[in-house]
């Protein structure tokens, strides 16, 4: 579904945010498909503290090569991508389709339009900027852009309430705890803010979105 995304810039930031010392600068946000050459790059990233603290933290090399060289090649529905800001590596984002993910990942989903995303940054020092809110908002614009795509969801541990607070400012909203194969998690989901709003009009007998 993500053969469009190719190299995308589409959301552009003020960075860094207000009250900063830094001189303020327009900064674009925008992907391009992880590659071969990236996984060195990927792996460095993967054993930083920061994010191992919620991604299977400290593997090698050959492990990270083995999970994401299939996505790579497109063998599965997981589509990865590197964030760019200003042309610059700030982080990872991936999207899948959720029905048929297999390993006991949403067994109950039957909507071949739900995507699934997955995120982090990079760096530590751009943590609690905007950074992740920004590349989630841009990523699921890009998303919902698609009108096969019902909505957009992601599953973050309850107790990451940094992550969680970057989801909500991008759109997501909670909808209860679940147990999945990496434990407890929030599921939680963006649609289309048309939809959204039709959600929350009258009248009060309006189906519950899935």
């Amino acid at each position: 579904m993500l053969r469009h995304f190719g190299v995308i810039c589409n959301l552009k930031i003020v960075w860094p945010p207000p009250g900063s010392a830094m001189l303020a600068t327009t900064a674009a946000i925008s992907f391009r498909p992880l590659t071969i050459d990236d996984l060195p790059m990927l792996h460095d990233w993967l054993n930083r503290p920061h994010v191992a603290e919620w991604w299977p933290g400290n593997p090698p090399l050959s492990e990270v090569e083995e999970e994401f060289l299939p996505y790579i090649r497109g063998e599965n529905s997981v589509r990865p991508f590197v964030t760019l800001l200003d042309g610059s590596p700030i982080g990872y984002i991936q999207s899948y389709v959720a029905m048929g993910s297999g390993d006991g990942w949403w067994p109950d989903e039957h909507d071949p339009g739900v995507r699934g995303i997955d995120q982090f940054l990079a760096h530590a020092d751009g943590l609690n900027r905007g950074l992740g809110t920004a590349m989630v908002s841009a990523f699921v614009q890009r998303l919902l852009a698609d009108p096969d795509v019902t909505h957009v969801q992601t599953d973050p541990d309850p107790r990451n309430g940094r992550a969680i607070r970057c989801y909500e400012k991008a759109g997501f909203r909670a909808v209860r705890e679940i147990s999945t194969p990496d434990g407890a998690a929030l599921w939680m989901i963006c649609e289309r803010a048309t939809k959204l709003v039709t959600t929350l009009a009258p009248p009060a007998t309006a189906a519950t979105p899935p």
